[in-house]
């Protein structure tokens, strides 16, 4: 009962004067001098007492000094799925876990702040699910840390459902076409095995399937230390791990991808453009990996 009122108390408050607000896309949870395994377990423990699902996890970049957790719960997936335009792709959040100076900092993904950028216009539609999800969540984590405070930049609320990172740059509907299957199960088939056999140095992180639907997400761990995770992330900022896998999105015989210059900077829009450039060819090097994927 107690959880019932605290959840449906910060639902009430989430929405007040939200479209005014800035949202940032990360929380902070708190740190701990616990060690990284510990960590972890406790917060695969939390998530799973609290009825979400978690569907993955990695180490970003391949080091030992950040992990990832991917999760979802079934309120929040069967919903957004309702949002034809790759609504599929705000049913999963990340947990990260970054380890600097014998610290382990928690931190995850602003559910807010990503389904207001991915669900468009939708998101007032379902907005009540999307608030208890977040309260929820919060609840589950608050035995870790009691910061709760939001990082990595801001948006306005307001902007977030046409945000680009400036003019002439993608938005969320411009999405790249990977490949078109004769159909669903066969683009299925083809990048289920081609992330088995790990082919362009990927790793599969989770797989979240709707088969009635015929949509699935992909979350796809880039390993290349040349031109993927190894190479970004120390230049654009690790402690935006939660950032990570990268997603390919299957609905009907259509494989797509969202723009890397505007997922990157959805996801570090602090970013300045002087930085941006330093990763010029990552968009165009991620491209080339999932469509490789769909091969």
């Amino acid at each position: 009962m107690k959880k019932l009122i605290i959840s449906v108390l910060l639902i009430a408050l989430s929405g007040v004067n939200s479209k005014a607000q800035e949202l940032s896309p990360y929380i902070r949870v708190g740190e701990t001098t616990e060690t990284m395994q510990q960590t972890y377990d406790k917060v695969i423990a939390a998530l799973k007492d609290n009825s979400f699902s978690v569907i993955g996890g990695y180490n970003p970049a391949g080091k030992a000094s950040l992990k990832v957790i991917a999760f979802t719960r079934n309120d929040l997936k069967n919903t957004v799925v309702k949002v034809k335009d790759r609504g599929a792709l705000a049913a999963v959040y990340k947990v990260s876990l970054v380890k600097k100076n014998g610290k382990v900092t928690i931190t995850y993904t602003n559910p807010e702040y990503i389904l207001r950028a991915y669900l468009q216009g939708n998101y007032n539609t379902y907005k009540t699910t999307f608030a208890k999800f977040s309260a929820d969540l919060k609840i589950a984590l608050s035995g870790l840390g009691n910061e709760f405070t939001p990082f990595g930049g801001s948006v306005k609320a307001s902007k977030l459902k046409k945000y680009h990172y400036m003019m002439a740059m993608p938005y969320f509907k411009d999405a790249v076409d990977l490949k078109e299957f004769a159909s669903f199960e066969e683009g299925l088939e083809v990048i289920k095995n081609n992330l088995k056999a790990g082919k362009g140095n990927t790793k599969q992180v989770f797989k979240l399937v709707y088969k009635s639907k015929k949509v699935a997400v992909f979350g796809v761990g880039l390993k290349s230390k040349t031109d993927g995770e190894p190479h970004f992330l120390p230049i654009i900022g690790e402690t935006h791990a939660a950032a990570m896998p990268y997603e390919i999105i299957l609905q009907g015989n259509k494989a797509t991808m969202l723009d890397g210059k505007y997922r990157i900077a959805l996801h570090w829009p602090e970013l300045t453009m002087g930085t941006f450039m330093e990763i010029m060819s990552t968009p165009g090097n991620i491209e080339d990996t999932l469509k490789g994927l769909c091969e």
